[in-house]
């Protein structure tokens, strides 16, 4: 189950190899469409991907420090930084392929 980020556990919780955050509201009808593809993709990426998830509501001053400029995005975290940004939705294969490309670069990296 991915954790809930909020601006006192962003840190934290950003501090792994590679986090994926999905920035997303409950108002967001593409975000309900991303939350089960990225529940899915958790199961199958277990501990070497960490997912969080982030409610732009109440914490707009952190998506815009991060370029979140539309929900759903997904912040990619490498070893606590922000690498990139990807917004929208993508079906499971690709996000897969996204995120498989992404762990290749922090383990040969």
């Amino acid at each position: 189950m991915s954790v809930t980020i909020t601006k006192d556990n962003l840190k934290a919780e950003t501090n792994h190899q590679l986090t994926v955050v999905d920035f997303w509201a409950p108002w967001c009808g593409p975000c309900k469409i991303l939350e089960p593809i990225l529940a899915d993709l958790e199961k199958v990426y277990g501990d070497r991907i960490h997912f969080g998830r982030m409610n732009v509501d109440g914490n707009q001053e952190i998506a815009e420090q991060y370029h979140v400029l539309s929900v759903p995005s997904l912040v990619i975290f490498k070893n606590g930084r922000a690498a990139e940004k990807v917004s929208g939705i993508y079906p499971k294969e690709k996000l897969a392929a996204y995120l498989d490309k992404k762990l290749a670069e922090v383990t040969e990296g």
